[in-house]
Order: C-alpha cells, then sequence, then structure tokens
C-alpha cells in the first residue's frame, strides 16, 4: 500500500529546510500546501506572534503558527487526531539526507537528520494520500504541526483546543521499534536558583564576606540527585558564579529540572529542594531566590481506553506487537491530554535522536506510514495488503 519512493522522496525533501525550533516559517508554508493539495482545510494560529514577543531568537523572520488540518470523512466514526512537530534540535541548519545501499538514513554528521519529528509528519502525509489514492474510507481526519514542541511544547501549549473535534490522537513522536507506544509521561519543572553573598577580598578580608558558591555547595551535598524513587529524577545541569579567583563570590546561579510521572511527586521535590537552600543561605548569613517553571503536566492513558485498542488493533493486523511503556520525556501529547483530547505518542523511526548520529531507516519509514494509514481507517486488515 505505501509509496515507499514517494514515502523517502518526501522525507528528503523536508529535512533540507532549516527548521530549527523558532525557525519553522518555510517548513509551515511546504506542508501549508501540501495538506491543501491532501483536500484539508488548513489553518494556521498565532502562537508564532506570541511566542515571538517572548524569545528574542526569532530575530526580523516572520514567525510560524501552529498548522491545523481536517479532511472531512466518508464514513461513520470519531474523528481522529494526528500529530508531529515541525521544529529541529539545533545543529539542525543545512541538513542533507544521506541513503546508505543498506537502507539506512542519516545525515551528513555534521547536523541532526530531524527524523525528530519529519519521520512523523512524513508517515502521516504518505498514510493520507493512500487514502486519497485508493479510495479507502475514513472517519473526519485531524492534523496539528505544532512549532517549538522542542522548547516543553510551547507551541502546541498555545493551539485553539476549540478548533479540534477529536477525543483521541496519536502523536508520532517517539524513538524505538515501529509499535512502540508511550501511554504516560512526567510533569517537567524547570528551575533557577539564585544564590546571594557578599563580597570581599579573598586575601586580606575573606571573613568579611559571604561566599555564594559555598553556600550552593553545601545545598547541593544534602541533594539526591539521579533518581530519588522509580518514577522521579531530580538535575542540577548548570552552575555559574563569582567573578575571579581573589573575590569571595556574591553571586551563584544553578539551573535544572524535576521529572515525575506524579505531579504531586515533583511539586514533593521542588519543596525539599527549595527548604534546602533556604536553611544553607540562612546558616551562612546569605540569601536566596527560587523560581520554577511547570513546563508539562504529567498524564496517564490506561490499556483498557480505546485510544490504546485502537492501536493494539492495528499493530495486531500488521503482524507487529505493540509494546506500550512510560516514559520521562515529554511531547505535545502532555498538552493534548491536559485539554481532553486523549492521546498516546508512538514510534516513527528515529533513532539516536538530538544528536548528528541520528538515523532512520526506509523500512521504518514505511511501517509508520502503515501504522499511521491503519489508524485513520480503524485498522481493517484489508488495508495492509
Amino acid at each position: 500500500m505505501i509509496n515507499r519512493n514517494r514515502l523517502v522522496s518526501q522525507f528528503k525533501t523536508m529535512v533540507e529546510f532549516d527548521s530549527e525550533t523558532y525557525h519553522e516559517r518555510e517548513i509551515a508554508d511546504y506542508l501549508t500546501q501540501e495538506l491543501k493539495n491532501l483536500g484539508f482545510e488548513v489553518t494556521e494560529d498565532d502562537a508564532g506572534n506570541c511566542l515571538k514577543e517572548q524569545n528574542a531568537e526569532y530575530g526580523s523572520q516572520i514567525p510560524a503558527g501552529n498548522l491545523y488540518g481536517c479532511l472531512k470523512g466518508n464514513t461513520a466514526g470519531e474523528p481522529v487526531l494526528f500529530s508531529a512537530h515541525m521544529d529541529t534540535v539545533r545543529p539542525g541548519v543545512a541538513k542533507r539526507a544521506v541513503e546508505g545501499k543498506d537502507g539506512v538514513i542519516t545525515s551528513e554528521g555534521d547536523t541532526v537528520l530531524g527524523a525528530d519529528d519529519l519521520s512523523g509528519i512524513a508517515a502521516i502525509l504518505e498514510a493520507v494520500r493512500v487514502i486519497k489514492e485508493k479510495d479507502i474510507p475514513h472517519p473526519d481526519i485531524e492534523v496539528l504541526f505544532p512549532v517549538a514542541e522542542e522548547n516543553y511544547g510551547k507551541g502546541s501549549q498555545l493551539a485553539d483546543y476549540s478548533r479540534i473535534q477529536a477525543r483521541q490522537a496519536y502523536v508520532f513522536d517517539l524513538s524505538g521499534e515501529i509499535g512502540n507506544a508511550a501511554l504516560a509521561a512526567p510533569t517537567l519543572l524547570s528551575f533557577q536558583i539564585n544564590v546571594i553573598g557578599k563580597k570581599s577580598h579573598a586575601g586580606f578580608c575573606p571573613q568579611l564576606g559571604v561566599n555564594a558558591i559555598e553556600i550552593a555547595a553545601a545545598a547541593i551535598s544534602r541533594i539526591k540527585q539521579g533518581w530519588t524513587d522509580k518514577e522521579t529524577t531530580v538535575n542540577i545541569g548548570k552552575i555559574s558564579g563569582g567573578v575571579q579567583g581573589n573575590i569571595v563570590s556574591d553571586e551563584c546561579t544553578l539551573i535544572g529540572e524535576i521529572r515525575s510521572l506524579r505531579d504531586s511527586r515533583a511539586m514533593e521535590e521542588w519543596d525539599k529542594l527549595k527548604k534546602v537552600f533556604e536553611e544553607a543561605a540562612v546558616c551562612s548569613r546569605g540569601s536566596v531566590k527560587l523560581l520554577y517553571e511547570k513546563q508539562i503536566e504529567a498524564y496517564e492513558i490506561k490499556e483498557e481506553e480505546e485510544v490504546v485498542i485502537r492501536f493494539k488493533k492495528v499493530c495486531d493486523a500488521m503482524g507487529i506487537k505493540a509494546v506500550t511503556h512510560k516514559t520521562l520525556g515529554g511531547s505535545d501529547n502532555n498538552h493534548f491530554v491536559h485539554n481532553g483530547i486523549r492521546g498516546i505518542v508512538v514510534a516513527c523511526g528515529m533513532n539516536e535522536v538530538h544528536t548528528t548520529s541520528e538515523y532512520t531507516t526506509i523500512d521504518q519509514l514505511e511501517k509508520s506510514a502503515l501504522l499511521a494509514l491503519g489508524l485513520m481507517t480503524a485498522g481493517e486488515p484489508d488495508h495492509f495488503v
């Protein structure tokens, strides 16, 4: 059913767009036309303009918003939403797809490939093409291609959910073999802690100073980082402070994150961290300013929900094993679930993502497109022959 040559060609074409986060204008224009050519009614929301007001990375370029499209169905059934994000991580400028004789597709080695998440977009578009060519019955098909997913799903957070009719979604944005699906994802808190001390000369009068770095070190020594339980992690990923070696540091800044599959546990860890830093500052005559932002909120989809049953049915019809699990990685689906759409995140042919070793394979792209086809058409077995 899947046209492998066409699928690979479109994937390669999309790879060549420079679509790093906040630079999705060109690929958004391309996808708008592709969707219209397939019969979708397409709209672009105002997310890009909203994000540009908050972020200087846009510069003078015209921002892109989230793309929403609806293809009217020709048979009974509830509408289903399919999603994959348009942006890629850095380094993502001047990407080129290199196809090996073994069917493995990589970049030239100095950029990411962008299979995260162009493999997902390619699969969705190819599935719709097959439906149109073969005149396969389908309910309404909705698509949402967000911007700025790689920055905690900032684009989908601003999407107009009143426009979306589907109550089930398949987000093509997961690594691993086709047939893998994530049913739960975490709350993610990003935080910044500013420790404030007092400057003094480190040689002549260190006793007059309050060393902010020392306060931070004392606090860090009391914090359990890494896994704090089987579903929660804490990490301080960046520390900076001080002026030079002969001055007692009067400031130290720490940046980190907390992830947990339970929202309450993430908040518990933040409260612990906050208390430890406040106590350390008081003990050393310093002070602290603590800021956090809840980037995404945890969710869990149950095995018995229709969106999962449908997925397993399609995998069975394809002859592949459905493997469901939880992930500590966030996605646009966190925002979908928060807005009443029961979605799961499915593997779509991306490997070693966020590295210059990223790759996909022609076989994975084909299976991913076939999965999308089955999910769009209720997984009837004759659609796979």
